[in-house]
């Protein structure tokens, strides 16, 4: 009596459903790389070989290359800029305001902006990026 199989039988993992998957888990990480930073403001700082970071409660005011105001990645006129420094500024004990400015723009737009920081003393301390030190 033969009890043996004439065809020998091999293990075999189907894949028919990895293509949804994989269609899914690339559509999943797709959206939530957009949602990590979505209000982030685009600037070109201007360079500086020293670094140093601030530790103390501050307002970030961004300037873009095309004049848009932003304090604290809300815009802001920029007629109302300094009433709105103002509020936000109210309940701290030492202000600090450092400014972002993109490096295409003129001298003449930061002189306006640490104007109305020299109105209503507030200080104020330009933001830069750091220079590689490898060359």
């Amino acid at each position: 009596m033969n009890l043996r199989r004439s065809q020998r039988y091999t293990a075999e993992v189907y894949t028919g459903s990895l293509n949804d998957i994989m269609f899914f888990l690339l559509l999943f990480f797709l959206i939530l790389s957009t949602l990590a930073n979505p209000s982030v403001i685009k600037l070109l700082l201007p360079k500086s070989k020293s670094n140093q970071t601030i530790s103390k409660p501050q307002i970030s005011l961004s300037v873009t290359a095309d004049r848009t105001y932003y304090v604290n990645k809300t815009p802001v006129p920029f007629d109302q800029l300094e009433s709105e420094l103002i509020k936000d500024t109210k309940n701290m004990d030492e202000p600090l305001i450092v400014l972002r400015f993109d490096n295409s723009l003129s001298v003449q737009d930061l002189v306006d902006v640490l104007q109305i920081g020299s109105n209503i003393k507030i200080k104020m301390v330009l933001g830069t990026q750091a220079v590689s030190s490898k060359k």
